[in-house]
C-alpha cells in the first residue's frame, strides 16, 4: 500500500534525508522517500499504516526538525 502525506514547514534538504534514513530503518515501511520541493513523504508498505507506526514517524520527524509536522 503507497501513501502519500504532506509536510508542514519542512525548512531543510539535508533535514529530509536524515528524516528519509530514520523513517526506513522502522519494521512496518517497506520504503519511503520525502520530496523536499513538494514537501511530501511518500511511504510505501503491505498493510496500512497503524496508528502507533504514524506516531513513531511523527517522532523522528520532531527529533531531527522540531517545527515540522506530518499532516495525516
Amino acid at each position: 500500500m503507497k501513501k502519500v502525506y504532506k509536510l508542514e514547514e519542512l525548512g531543510c534538504a539535508n533535514c529530509a534525508s536524515k528524516m528519509e534514513r530514520e523513517i526506513n530503518k522502522l519494521n512496518e515501511i517497506n520504503s519511503a522517500s520525502i520530496n523536499f520541493l513538494t514537501q511530501k513523504l511518500t511511504v510505501e508498505a503491505d498493510e496500512e499504516l497503524t496508528e502507533e507506526t504514524l506516531k513513531t514517524i511523527q517522532k523522528i520527524i520532531k527529533k531531527i526538525e522540531p517545527d515540522c509536522r506530518l499532516k495525516v
